[in-house]
């Protein structure tokens, strides 16, 4: 039997996707450089035009001659084709065909162009825990009973009601089971962030959050010494209730991707401030943190509510490149200045992100903001060698000095600077990923991503 609890925008799936429209509308804007550079750039060229024309026809007459319609036309149309904004057209785009093209070659999907510019901005990168930073893969390492229980009835009671969730840290429990033969739990219930609880042999089985146990009123005061114990060696720590008695603790131990301390140390070197967010409790996530090299922690965190921690340091005047996986992640990812979704995470996360890392490599990340860093500024040198030519060649043109083939000739020059600044050097050292290191972007529509 399949009950509904809810339908429509009550689901699940729907506050995720209200939380992400919620997110973009809340999002700062940035404006494409070239496109406000263009919005007077062109006016002006035109008025230089009408002025060269203007002058070689009227000024002239006051000095006694007649108008050089000859010279005017000249001046007018040298000045329209070296103002002609070709090179200042192709600044943005090669720049960042360049860009992406080597960042795809390093396993990177840049999905914004947006991002090329706001990476120069960025000054905090916030990863979230389960997924990212460590494996997403936890295992059981740890089952304490209760006065009065057995390690098997503590797997066994936990088991029958996750089986019914797909969170990661259900599917470590049953694993840890193993060969033990438990029901399914009937009237099942999740609480999202907080734990599962269904019915059980005829009594109610709550699983999860010591803290939301004691809540509902459960007494953990037995257990209270191990759970800290556990918790301060980075271990995840889920209680077991039945009837509101404790029956014990399942500790859970996600390992740390093998990269995870050197990404941190990349990003301090870099000058960014490395943050991590989690719904752990804060003496995991702080255990965590410190063997990666990270001293801010958000720990706590409802996934209903990392947007809002996101929303919180912008406000904060920070610049925000968030790094998730998971379906909860989807609304951070939007409201971050930068989202960039790790590829072994789910459809949703990978959708609302600006940046994809396909790889297994989470230093990847930090491949992305130099790219985009280094991208950025090819542009703004772009601008800059389009400038040269067309700021001193109109002025120049508008005298009627200049032939319009030789302004054409100035034109096919600076476009072949900026063609010449966009693909010349590198971007990034090192080599580029093999096909080998590409890990395809999986199918996750059922994956309930991290905390």
């Amino acid at each position: 039997m399949v009950e509904v609890t809810r339908v429509g925008e009550e689901s699940f799936l729907s506050q995720v996707a209200r939380s992400i429209e919620e997110a973009r509308s809340l999002r700062p804007g940035v404006l494409q450089l070239v496109d406000t550079v263009l919005r007077f750039y062109v006016p002006g060229v035109l008025v230089f035009a009408a002025a060269g024309f203007s002058g070689w026809a009227i000024l002239p007459a006051l000095f006694g001659s007649g108008p050089d319609w000859n010279r005017a036309l000249l001046a007018g149309l040298a000045a329209l084709v070296m103002g002609y904004p070709c090179a200042l057209g192709m600044a943005t785009p090669l720049a960042t065909i360049r860009g992406g093209g080597e960042a795809a070659r390093r396993g990177i999907l840049m999905r914004s162009g947006e991002a090329f510019q706001v990476m120069s901005a960025i000054d905090m990168v916030v990863f979230d825990k389960t997924g990212t930073i460590t494996r997403g893969e936890p295992t059981v390492e740890t089952v304490i009973p209760a006065a009065g229980s057995t390690e098997e009835d503590v797997l066994r009671l936990a088991a029958a009601v996750e089986a019914n969730s797909e969170h990661p840290l259900a599917r470590a429990v049953e694993d840890a089971a193993g060969e033990i033969d438990f029901p399914i739990a009937t009237d099942f219930e999740s609480h999202t962030g907080l734990g599962v609880e269904g019915n059980v042999d005829g009594a109610r089985v709550v699983v999860g959050k010591p803290s939301w146990l004691v809540d509902l009123g459960v007494d953990l005061s037995c257990l209270q010494d191990d759970q800290q114990r556990l918790e301060n060696e980075g271990q995840t720590v889920i209680a077991v209730a039945s009837d509101r008695r404790p029956v014990g603790l399942i500790a859970v131990a996600d390992a740390l991707k093998p990269d995870a301390e050197e990404t941190i140390r990349r990003v301090k070197d870099a000058g960014l401030t490395p943050v991590m967010i989690t719904g752990d409790n804060h003496r995991t996530a702080r255990s965590v943190a410190y063997r990666v090299g990270i001293s801010q922690v958000l720990a706590g965190v409802l996934p209903d509510q990392k947007a809002a921690e996101i929303r919180r340091l912008q406000r904060e005047g920070h610049r925000v490149m968030m790094v998730g996986d998971g379906i909860n992640d989807a609304p951070a990812l939007t409201q971050a200045d930068v989202g960039v979704a790790v590829g072994t995470g789910t459809d949703i996360a990978i959708e609302s992100a600006d940046v994809v890392v396909v790889t297994d490599r989470l230093t990847s990340v930090l491949d992305a903001y130099q790219i985009g860093l280094k991208s950025y500024r090819k542009t703004k040198q772009n601008l800059v060698l389009a400038f040269s030519f067309n700021g001193i060649g109109v002025p120049a043109a508008t005298t009627g000095l200049v032939s319009p083939v030789w302004a054409m000739v100035a034109m096919i020059a600076s476009v072949t600077a900026v063609l010449a600044n966009s693909f010349g050097g590198q971007l990034l050292r090192g080599e580029p990923i093999t096909a080998g290191d590409a890990l395809p972007i999986p199918d996750r529509h059922h994956q309930t991503g991290g905390g």
